[in-house]
């Protein structure tokens, strides 16, 4: 059921595909949105589906929510350019896609699962650490990782940035380890391994909170199923309630 309060204006926005949440707000503060002809410059303003909402002048309407897995191989950035002029994950995907953006940024040497949508608001949810939605990876390391380092893992690495741990470790077989964290910091497994004496020679991130890799190839792309679909609602939803107990 709708709420007939409305929904609240940045809200509107990234479920539109406009922005994240947070990119919302900042175009809300600097006077870039109107609703009905009037500047709208309040965070907490609520609108209805009726309004007219425009950013920059232009007409903004609810887009049909878009999801999308990709397997972003290693040699690309994850932007949407590059100043250098490296390839980005969007040369991966067609025109179609290049207006949405990417869920769960990936290093110029690492792989693996990067979700593409259009929809701000449940991207916010995956990517904020206070939902600690988990990150798996597959890590191999130029030597096999010893039991001392996998607890240090559990219990956690201090890195320049402030301490990092897994949430869960296990040994995969030779040098390889399969981890997963509840933080997006800047290569920050590559960090936890170096911290404790261990070269990373390749990282891939086989699951990002609910959806997997699976056997998705380097370079390919799919649309979520249903399934996934309505795994990503319920983290949502989960998010909601979180946001309403404070």
């Amino acid at each position: 059921m709708a709420d007939p309060r409305g929904i609240r204006l940045q809200k509107f926005l990234a479920q539109a595909g406009v922005a994240s949440r947070r990119s919302s707000e900042e175009l809300i503060v600097e006077g870039r949105v109107s609703i009905n002809g009037r500047p709208a410059t309040e965070l907490g303003v609520r609108v209805q589906p009726s309004d007219d909402v425009r950013v920059n002048g232009r007409r903004i309407r609810p887009a049909a929510s878009q999801w999308y897995a990709l397997h972003k191989p290693r040699g690309y950035m994850s932007t949407r350019s590059d100043p250098e002029g490296r390839r980005t994950l969007y040369d991966l995907v067609p025109p179609s896609m290049r207006r949405l953006f990417y869920v769960g940024r990936l290093d110029f040497d690492s792989e693996g699962l990067v979700l593409l949508t259009n929809d701000g608001d449940t991207a916010h949810r995956l990517l904020h650490p206070r939902y600690r939605i988990d990150r798996e990876y597959d890590v191999e390391v130029d030597v096999q990782v010893d039991d001392a380092a996998l607890e240090q893992l559990r219990r956690g690495v201090h890195l320049d940035d402030g301490p990092a741990r897994a949430r869960t470790v296990r040994r995969k077989g030779g040098r390889r380890v399969v981890l997963t964290l509840q933080e997006g910091r800047k290569r920050e497994v590559r960090r936890m391994f170096a911290e404790l004496g261990y070269d990373v020679k390749r990282l891939r991130r086989v699951r990002y909170g609910p959806i997997r890799l699976d056997d998705l190839q380097p370079g390919e792309w799919r649309a979520l199923d249903d399934n996934e679909l309505n795994a990503l609602r319920r983290v949502k939803r989960a998010g909601e309630d979180r946001e309403e107990r404070g």
